[in-house]
C-alpha cells in the first residue's frame, strides 16, 4: 500500500525506489548522475550513498520527495523555484515529469561535496 511506499518497504521494478520513480530513470540518476553510487536504505527510505549519502527519495500521497543533504537545496534555488523546497528537500508533483536533468545535478552536487570531505579526512 501507499502508505509504506515511502518506508522502502516496497521494491519498485527491481530497484529500491518508490512508485512513480520508473526504474530506468533512477538506473540514470546513479549511473550518469552519480557512478559508483550504490542503493540503499536508511531511516525506512530508499537513498543513493557513495562516499556518504547522496540523497534519499520518498513517495507521498502528492508528491516525491527528494532530501539532499544541506546546503544544496539553497545552492540550487534559482533552479528550483518551480517545486516546493525546504532547507534539505524538493517536492516533485505527481502530475508533473520528473526533472531528470535537475535531479541529477542535485546528486552530483552532493557527490562533489562526499568527494571534498572524504579528502579532508
Amino acid at each position: 500500500d501507499r502508505a509504506r511506499i515511502g518506508r522502502g518497504d516496497r521494491r519498485h521494478g527491481g530497484g529500491l525506489l518508490p512508485d512513480g520513480v520508473r526504474r530506468d530513470e533512477s538506473r540514470g540518476f546513479r549511473d550518469r548522475g552519480a557512478p559508483g553510487a550504490q542503493e540503499r536504505i536508511s531511516y525506512g527510505m530508499p537513498y543513493f550513498g557513495y562516499k556518504g549519502r547522496l540523497a534519499y527519495f520518498a513517495y507521498a500521497k502528492q508528491h516525491i520527495g527528494l532530501y539532499v543533504p544541506t546546503p544544496v537545496i539553497k545552492e540550487h534555488k534559482k533552479e528550483l523555484k518551480d517545486y516546493g523546497t525546504s532547507k534539505a528537500t524538493v517536492r516533485f508533483p505527481h502530475k508533473e515529469k520528473l526533472p531528470v536533468a535537475l535531479i541529477k545535478k542535485l546528486i552530483k552536487a552532493q557527490m562533489k561535496k562526499n568527494e571534498e570531505a572524504e579528502k579532508k579526512k
